[in-house]
């Protein structure tokens, strides 16, 4: 058995009701809850919510709702105990994977979802999880301090690009683990993880105003092209 879990709580305070607020004519969350659906992975699709208007929009689109503790629901509340729970209460310990699919990730695609279940089996990986490319080498950052201006890694300001390692950040999109990982608190970023690679096209975190506005644009772009 494989399972999704989509973490939705109701108290976001940039963008107020950011889960299910219209973005490009459907809620938010419902894209999450479709490509969930596309994949054919899952036999459970459960949305974990604390508040009741998006419990019932989870629900408007055929999916269940598990009701999560207010202790759970906070703005300090990461990831990891929230599947820890979900697994709990819907007795998930026997499954294959549960994957944690975010609420505000439009840009996900049930492909992607497809290979990064199959890397977690081949890979024996405790998670799989979406990650892509820094546009910029991170090693040739700069920092500011006192209106002055630094380098991170000084010794590569004479490095060319092209001879520095790749690297890469988290997608903020799924992550495929397995139970016992949820559940034993594992580190996400850690030997004990792979990645399933993104193209930067695909990912934009979403968490202000001006965020959304750029996320709506790039979807209609990529809509119009067919590439999402």
């Amino acid at each position: 058995m494989n399972v999704a879990i989509i973490p939705a709580r109701g108290g976001s305070k940039r963008i107020p009701k950011k889960n299910i607020k219209e973005f490009c004519g459907k809620p938010m969350i419902a894209y999450s809850i479709e490509a969930a659906k596309k994949s054919e992975l899952f036999d459970k699709i459960v949305v974990s919510t604390d508040d009741e208007s998006i419990a019932q929009v989870a629900k408007s689109f055929g999916v269940e709702v598990l009701e999560r503790p207010k202790e759970l629901a906070d703005d300090f509340t990461p990831t990891i105990p929230v599947i820890a729970h979900a697994i709990k209460e819907l007795e998930l310990l026997e499954a294959t994977s549960v994957c944690c699919i975010y609420a505000t990730a439009p840009f996900v695609q049930a492909s992607f979802l497809q290979v990064a279940y199959q890397k977690l089996l081949t890979c024996k990986a405790s998670y799989c999880f979406s990650a892509t490319t820094f546009a910029f080498p991170i090693q040739r950052a700069i920092k500011l301090e006192n209106e002055r201006v630094s380098m991170f890694e000084p010794q590569h300001f004479n490095t060319r690009s092209q001879d520095l390692e790749e690297a890469y950040h988290d997608a903020g999109q799924f992550y495929f683990g397995l139970p016992s990982a949820w559940l034993e608190g594992k580190m996400l970023f850690s030997k004990d993880s792979t990645i399933i690679k993104l193209p930067r096209y695909l990912v934009q975190d979403i968490d202000t105003l001006e965020d959304w506005r750029r996320a709506e644009l790039m979807y209609k772009v990529l809509e119009n092209e067919n590439l999402i």
